[in-house]
């Protein structure tokens, strides 16, 4: 795969379809994985965090979570063909699932949710195996309590709602003593399955306008829609033009 960097963070340049197609490759080669679906929030916590950074460095797969993403990435002269959404990916790999015999936890999000969104895809796709679903926190407190759920169900996929950077970080922390092939930290994908947060129209998304649609349906968001509006765009382009004035000496 071709593997691009904005702002030092690592985006793989894949279509969906590659994507489950790779996944499909990691879940066989007897190694763990961690796949991050990056959008702009991510890239300017990682800014801040070196921990969270490196998570990102180190995950096996890195999607395109964002049309800030893709933009950016086709300004600096390195286009990614396709967003790989958070939403999108845990439907096909539910899909994958059902034909591979996977078996999924479903982790995070307030309680009650991870439960109805293991309902909602068990009801698109029949025969989905849920491993098991459990709402808990990223607590360091609650780490054991969490860690007993999991490995008591043994998942060959585990889906973490925690919202970043804690989902990945305990992803980081937890996967190995897990032994869970793949985990994926997926936000608030829990919430747009299950419809407690409504889904924007298709034409929002295609032109890029999902954002606002999040605004509207959770106007307390405004934060980091502003970091992914103005400071990452911004960002972004102090490091191109510092990258370019070194280049032009």
């Amino acid at each position: 795969m071709k593997r691009i960097y904005i702002l030092d963070v690592p985006i793989d340049d894949v279509t969906e379809n590659e994507a489950v197609k790779y996944i499909d490759t990691l879940m066989n080669d007897g190694q763990l994985h961690q796949v991050v679906t990056v959008n702009p929030e991510f890239v300017m916590e990682a800014q801040r965090d070196p921990r969270f950074m490196q998570v990102l460095n180190d995950a096996s797969l890195a999607t395109a979570d964002g049309v800030g993403i893709v933009l950016a990435a086709r300004w600096l002269g390195t286009p990614i063909r396709e967003r790989v959404t958070g939403v999108a990916l845990v439907e096909r790999l539910a899909k994958q699932a059902v034909i591979r015999g996977w078996r999924i936890f479903f982790l995070g999000a307030a309680p009650g949710v991870a439960e109805k969104a293991a309902q909602v895809l068990r009801h698109r796709y029949a025969g989905l195996q849920v491993a098991g679903t459990y709402a808990g926190s990223p607590s360091i407190i609650e780490e054991p309590y969490v860690q007993q759920q999991v490995l008591d169900a043994n998942p060959d996929i585990l889906l973490v709602a925690y919202g970043h950077p804690a989902q990945d970080l305990w992803i980081a922390r937890n996967q190995a003593l897990l032994n869970v092939r793949l985990a994926i930290g997926v936000g608030g994908t829990f919430d747009e399955i299950t419809g407690l947060v409504p889904q924007a129209p298709n034409w929002m998304h295609k032109v890029g306008l999902k954002w606002l649609w999040r605004l509207i349906q959770q106007p307390w968001r405004y934060k980091r829609i502003f970091t992914a509006l103005i400071k990452f765009p911004l960002a972004v382009l102090f490091r191109r033009s510092s990258t370019n004035n070194l280049d032009s000496r």
